[in-house]
């Protein structure tokens, strides 16, 4: 007796995995909407009934925080009737994607995320591949539950936890310093690992907070500080040296404008957390702390602005931000 097909459900935004160019020399356009994304692979007629869905068609580097949440609520909405969500996105930003799903579409259904470093048209295209790959994983009953999920060049990613760590090579994305749950060999889905915990749960709100990420290096000027909050925002992210450490200069500038708008600081680093209890000298996480800035524990200086926009977007105070970051 053959075996039953799943239900998968593509979800298509855009990006590179979308995109081709006319001939040799023409800038590149998205041109493949996700009938054609999933129509140029033809193993997935075998592996699922498959329903191909258009959600947004652009590069991500400019969705703004109103697509991330459509894309959330598209892909909530179809897990409640399929066996597996995919949803094809740009490189650029699918971190924030990634992360912010995990956040606001928490199902048992999978939810699996994929993307391509070259494009349709170009020698070694990969678009193709890891798609098949992440349908793979999105009908695995090993998903279920496992939370949002990035497949890329064969390996299966925890959400939260992956970044783009090259600019353009094929093998882009990293969850370091964990690295990849598992992987996909052939027509078999792996699980080596499976996340501890989830995030908390959030909700959008309303509005797009204005929620800038400053980088700090050594001798940061308290000029640069009153500069910003000169400025009309509503929140901001410090991305700091070390564990969590500024310009002992630059402290007191900070401090004022914690008083006004939550200011989160993560490390640079790009492993690690923040520090609470280390470092007492002017600049550091204690004397940060101390002056009212709120520690980002686990999150990078990406996807912690992307959990205070949906913080801001409740109209969260300080002591609700801050409760919030404790649970990274």
């Amino acid at each position: 007796m053959p075996l039953k097909r799943g239900r998968l459900i593509i979800l298509s935004t855009g990006g590179t995995i979308a995109m081709a160019a006319e001939g040799a020399g023409h800038a590149a356009t998205l041109k493949l909407d996700a009938e054609k994304l999933a129509a140029a692979v033809p193993q997935l007629v075998e592996l699922a009934e498959i329903e191909a869905r258009d959600v947004l068609a652009k590069p991500s580097a400019s969705f703004t925080l109103a697509d991330i949440v459509a894309i959330a609520k598209a892909a909530a909405d179809a897990a409640t009737t399929c066996d597996g969500v995919v949803i094809t996105h740009g490189t650029d930003t699918l971190e924030e994607t990634a992360f912010a799903l995990s956040l606001l579409a928490q199902v048992e259904t999978p939810i699996v995320l994929t993307a391509a470093m070259r494009r349709a048209d170009q020698p070694g295209a990969d678009g193709p591949g890891n798609l098949l790959a992440a349908c793979r994983v999105a009908v695995s009953s090993m998903a279920r539950g496992k939370g949002v999920l990035v497949v890329v060049d064969d390996e299966i990613h925890a959400g939260p936890l992956i970044r783009k760590a090259h600019s353009f090579r094929p093998h882009a994305f990293s969850s370091l310093p964990f690295g990849p749950i598992g992987y996909v060999a052939e027509d078999r889905v792996r699980f080596a690992l499976a996340p501890a915990s989830r995030p908390p749960r959030l909700a959008y709100g309303a509005g797009a907070p204005v929620v800038p990420i400053l980088e700090a290096g050594p001798g940061l000027e308290p000029q640069t500080v009153e500069a910003l909050a000169a400025g009309a925002i509503d929140g901001l992210v410090l991305s700091l040296p070390g564990a969590g450490h500024v310009a002992a200069e630059a402290a007191p500038a900070f401090a004022g404008l914690a008083e006004r708008i939550p200011v989160v600081f993560a490390s640079r680093t790009g492993a690690g957390e923040t520090l609470r209890a280390s470092y007492a000298y002017p600049g550091g996480e204690i004397d940060l702390i101390r002056r009212g800035l709120i520690p980002a524990n686990g999150l990078d200086a990406r996807k912690a602005r992307i959990a205070l926009q949906l913080a801001l977007s409740n109209r969260a105070g300080h002591a609700e931000v801050r409760a919030l970051f404790d649970c990274f």
